[in-house]
């Protein structure tokens, strides 16, 4: 992992044989071997009218989705998952039952390494040439060569908040300097529980964002920062209402929450229901100058798939500058098309909270891979911290 390398593209991309009878034995059982692979290859791409699709949950418009399975004659199935953690214990068993999956860059070197997911026919995939060259260069820090990962969306980890709600609570209109104070600072979050305060309930997601607020390296492999990190939720922890993935979409747009930490276009999609609905509820997804959370989510396909060719299809279809359009206007995230941004809705290709600035994209980082033994720390004081509360 070339750290330098992930962070100078971040920064790029916001700016814009032998003779003999047992060696003919050898042979002859190699080439059956061989056979046998193109058979078992030439099965997983056979034309089917299948596509079993595993993704996070409101990902994506319907009707691109109904319109691809009609286009196609095939008939779409979708299930749902809400953190990289639920994915990766699925993939990693290597019986999934799905045809694509959609981990984050953080989780995909280890799942490449496990064998989880078959290698990318581009060759099948007219469109990849429409994604952004930037995440390509992103992306193969973490996945050589670009051969098993197509990139989807990129986004952030931010945090929104009920106006209305968060001011009563102050008593003032005016929010901290650091806006990560609402979260993380206990003297804010003793006034806001009342009102309603959600964390991710993701160590992986969680943990780099409060790394960084207190000062250490949001991707840090010293366990003492880990334990300096888990302290300091300790402090605020009593003033958590929920720890959910992707429950606060409902509560923050109901007005059952006033703050909450999430993935920027679920803040976003909130923000869109609460306005839909009328009720009164007024949301602000904030994009802290001090930084936030950059990942890139991508299209995989699992070791076990059954409908590989319907698979690419689906991944072209999605890179269709104006299905990636119609995705990123439904689901409030920035396509992997380039071209997609141009075609999306004025007031969303220019809002702050789906492409950040330069000035908070400067003080941003991508949640990178962690070894196994910070991986286990930090699932450890995880567990400690939000089981029995």
């Amino acid at each position: 992992m070339n750290k330098t390398l992930l962070v100078t593209a971040l920064a790029a991309l916001f700016l814009g044989a032998c003779g003999g009878s047992d060696n003919q034995a050898k042979s002859a059982s190699a080439s059956g071997a061989q056979v046998a692979a193109s058979e078992s290859a030439l099965k997983s791409n056979a034309a089917t009218d299948t596509l079993n699709l595993y993704v996070w949950s409101d990902y994506v418009d319907p009707a691109t989705v109904e319109a691809f399975g009609k286009d196609n004659k095939i008939n779409v199935t979708q299930a749902f998952y809400d953190s990289n953690e639920t994915l990766e214990a699925k993939v990693l068993t290597g019986k999934t039952g799905f045809d694509l999956v959609a981990p984050s860059l953080s989780n995909v070197p280890r799942q490449i390494q496990a064998g989880a997911y078959q290698e990318i026919d581009k060759s099948q995939i007219p469109n990849y040439n429409h994604i952004d060259p930037e995440l390509l260069k992103l992306m193969a820090q973490v996945d050589a060569g670009n051969k098993y990962a197509v990139p989807y969306f990129w986004g952030i980890n931010t945090l929104a908040i009920n106006k209305d709600q968060v001011s009563k609570a102050l008593g003032t209109d005016t929010l901290p300097e650091n806006e990560w104070d609402l979260v993380f600072n206990p003297e804010y979050t003793a006034k806001l529980k009342a009102c309603g305060i959600s964390f991710f309930n993701s160590p992986t997601e969680q943990f780099p964002l409060v790394l960084k607020y207190i000062g250490k390296d949001p991707n840090s492999s010293n366990p003492a920062d880990f334990e300096a990190a888990a302290e300091a939720m300790k402090k605020v922890a009593p003033d958590v209402k929920r720890f959910t993935s992707s429950g606060y979409i409902n509560d923050l747009a109901q007005g059952n929450l006033c703050v909450s930490i999430g993935y920027g276009g679920d803040l976003n999609i909130a923000k869109r229901r609460a306005q839909e609905a009328n009720n009164g509820v007024n949301i602000d997804v904030l994009t802290p100058k001090t930084g936030v959370g950059v990942w890139i989510d991508s299209f995989m396909i699992p070791k076990d798939a059954n409908n590989v060719a319907n698979a690419h299809k689906y991944i072209n279809h999605t890179l269709e500058p104006k299905v990636a359009a119609q995705n990123g206007n439904f689901v409030t995230y920035a396509p992997a098309s380039l071209p997609a941004r141009e075609l999306m809705d004025k007031n969303l290709a220019a809002d702050a909270s789906i492409f950040p600035n330069p000035e908070v994209m400067a003080n941003s980082f991508v949640v990178l891979p962690k070894t196994p033994e910070i991986l286990k720390l930090q699932t450890r004081l995880w567990q400690k911290l939000t089981v029995g509360r």
